[in-house]
């Protein structure tokens, strides 16, 4: 005979487990019995989204609601279930119908900082927080979201005094130690950084995040690479290309930009070659950045040679493609450091044909063709941004 009590705790400890299919198994058997049961209900929402059920996730969160409108959990777990879903929006309204029935939920201004989080609204986040914090002030995961909220709005100092606090309440939680991480990070603290980032992949070792944290941290460590992506980080945009023809000396500031982001992948490619051969960071670089390090390196070498050359046999043409054979590293970073799939081939594409036109000008003698590439190449910058812009966009709205 099911005892529906007993399940209930059984679920809810499964779901703990991460064990969501036994649980939706207890679960089904309750409701076999009680179809009534919103609780159950409830709690078969979170154990079909932590399958990947989503539709059937949503109809059970629903039914819960539908059962018990005056009930505060209902709407808390229906939260959980759109927020799992992709869908803050909904989470935020779910919840606060459930603070609406129980104010004093910290749990649930937990949930409603997560899911202003995921919108991008920052005060509301620490609002939501703040809120929690004065319900119980030992949450260590309300303590980040409120450093994760200072973060994101610059608030530097605060930001670091709440994660060390999150810290100090859970030095087991990987969340408080990612977002002192992210703290340090914000200011410009890159080695305190990094070794929260490593205690996250200790914590959670299937973190991916925290590992492309822990490089980028590793990188920033480095003092010139450090400089150089601050520098990275001034474009100008390619609007101000139709400029050019009114305010001519402006292709100073085009050439100074392009040379600055053209020695800030430089020093990144030394930077992760270092970092992809000691036996310490090794592991962190064994996909395609280490290869794009390992390329951008190898062109670096390879121009200059080409370019000595050049200048030793008196060839205009050779010499010129030497310079265009190093502004390749620009046009291989930027391929490789663009998140869309179809982003990377078109550029790689783009790549292919400057280095076709390279060759071409230094086997036929035609300088003005291997400058062309140098400017090309140096130009890829302003090319990757609106690749990246147009690929975006087409896959956000598929």
């Amino acid at each position: 005979m099911v005892n529906p009590r007993e399940s209930i705790l059984r679920a809810s400890t499964l779901l703990q487990m991460r064990r969501p299919a036994d649980a939706e198994r207890e679960l089904r058997g309750v409701l076999a019995l009680r179809p009534e049961h919103f609780t159950a209900h409830a709690l078969l929402g979170l154990a079909l989204v932590h399958q990947g059920r989503s539709a059937e996730a949503v109809s059970a969160a629903q039914e819960a609601v539908r059962l018990a409108p005056d009930q505060s959990y209902p709407h808390y777990i229906a939260g959980q279930v759109h927020l799992r879903t992709g869908r803050p929006d909904l989470a935020v309204a779910a919840v606060r119908v459930s603070l609406s029935h129980n104010p004093e939920d910290a749990a649930a201004w937990e949930l409603l900082a997560r899911a202003h989080l995921r919108l991008g609204e920052y005060r509301q986040v620490a609002e939501a927080a703040r809120r929690g914090l004065a319900i119980d002030p030992q949450v260590s995961d309300l303590v980040s979201l409120l450093a994760m909220a200072h973060v994101k709005l610059g608030e530097t100092q605060p930001a670091r005094a709440a994660a060390e606090q999150a810290v100090r309440l859970d030095p087991e939680s990987s969340t408080a130690h990612l977002v002192y991480g992210h703290a340090a990070l914000a200011a410009g603290d890159a080695r305190t950084a990094a070794g929260a980032f490593r205690e996250v992949l200790r914590l959670d070792p299937g973190f991916d995040p925290a590992r492309d944290l822990l490089v980028t941290a590793l990188k920033l460590r480095n003092p010139l690479n450090r400089f150089l992506s601050r520098l990275r980080g001034f474009r100008v945009g390619w609007r101000a290309l139709f400029l050019l023809p009114a305010v001519p000396p402006l292709i100073i500031v085009f050439v100074l930009v392009a040379v600055v982001h053209w020695a800030a992948w430089v020093a990144e490619s030394a930077t992760v070659l270092r970092l992809a051969r000691a036996r310490a960071t090794r592991l962190l670089f064994e996909g395609a950045e280490a290869r794009a390090a390992m390329a951008g390196c190898a062109l670096l070498v390879a121009g200059v040679v080409v370019l000595a050359l050049g200048i030793a046999l008196g060839q205009e043409a050779l010499g010129t493609a030497g310079v265009a054979v190093m502004a390749l590293v620009t046009a291989v970073q930027e391929a490789a450091h663009t998140g869309s799939a179809r982003g990377r081939r078109v550029l790689y594409g783009w790549t292919g044909l400057l280095g076709v036109a390279t060759a071409v000008s230094a086997i036929m003698g035609w300088p003005a063709v291997g400058l062309l590439a140098v400017y090309a190449g140096l130009g890829t910058i302003w090319v990757a941004a609106g690749v990246r812009r147009l690929w975006s966009k087409s896959e956000m709205y598929g």
